[in-house]
């Protein structure tokens, strides 16, 4: 991950109700959450929600998909997991010392 995506990813979730969000659809796993249960949940207002998940879109850590007349958002684990590996790489004087991110491959589960 280069520097510049991982201030982006950052900056996104730097927020309050971003960082809601994305930890909702983390422990919601690969299948995603509608918009609509998202707002629902977490008491974010619909023209709220649509900013929030385009900043967070926008920053590649959520991934939303059509079904039917719904908005289905996930999280993005591969930006997660290398977020994660960037913000460690450097850890403990280079020994990996850090747990390997536990969601690997996580989107093939779907296929």
């Amino acid at each position: 991950m280069e520097t510049k995506a991982a201030v982006i990813a950052l900056a996104a979730l730097a927020q309050e109700s971003r960082l809601a969000i994305f930890r909702l659809l983390v422990q919601t796993g690969p299948n995603g959450l509608a918009a609509s249960k998202i707002g629902e949940v977490l008491g974010i207002p619909p023209s709220s929600l649509s900013f929030h998940m385009k900043e967070l879109s926008h920053a590649g850590l959520v991934r939303s998909r059509q079904a039917s007349r719904y908005v289905i958002y996930s999280a993005n684990f591969e930006a997660m997991n290398d977020l994660l590996t960037f913000l460690t790489e450097n850890c403990c004087e280079g020994r990996a010392c850090a747990p390997r991110p536990l969601c690997t491959d996580i989107g093939e589960a779907l296929e």
